[in-house]
């Protein structure tokens, strides 16, 4: 009889085993949504922080040109088609490379190139420079921005920085 009773008490039963895994499960449930959104949050916060280092040393190099910039210019609405063509990553890259950055950004936060408008033949006028992610659904929301905020979790608006400030930017 006493063989039995020590047996018996080996291991787990299986309605143990269901409770564990149904606790696990629960805690899963609760915290992958969040690790997405952390995930995206992270490719939105890279996507600003290049924008704005690339922005500020392409304004180092304006004002080592023409001693001035446009950066701090006030305006309610941008239109990146007064920015002149878009260009990629590598045109910038002989202007930039290696006095004011290592490398330029070719890619956004979502792995999608950014789209850099320059006007480099109106070196003091009022549009020089615009970079503009299209977001986490690679589509451009248009050419005119006006300056305003969105909400931070809706990762598919554009983020856009022209001429020393964010036009579009994620705040709450």
């Amino acid at each position: 009889m006493s063989l039995r009773a020590k047996s018996a008490q080996k291991g787990f039963t299986l309605i143990e085993l269901l409770i564990v895994i149904a606790i696990i499960g629960l805690i899963a449930a609760m915290l992958i949504p969040n690790l997405l959104d952390a995930l995206q949050k992270v490719k939105q916060k890279r996507t600003m922080a290049d924008m704005r280092i690339t922005g500020t040393a392409m304004f180092s190099w304006l004002s080592d040109q023409v001693g001035a910039a446009a950066a701090g210019a006030s305006s309610t609405n941008v239109d990146l088609g007064s920015y002149g063509s878009v260009k990629q990553a590598s045109d910038l890259t002989s202007i930039l490379v290696p006095a004011y950055l290592q490398v330029v950004p070719p890619l956004d936060g979502w792995k999608a190139p950014f789209d850099y408008y320059i006007n480099l033949t109106d070196l003091v006028g009022r549009h020089v420079l615009a970079i503009r992610s299209k977001g986490r659904d690679f589509t451009a929301s248009g050419d005119s921005y006006s300056v305003s905020n969105f909400e931070p979790t809706d990762y598919d608006q554009d983020v856009v920085w022209a001429d020393g400030f964010m036009v579009r930017w994620p705040q709450k």
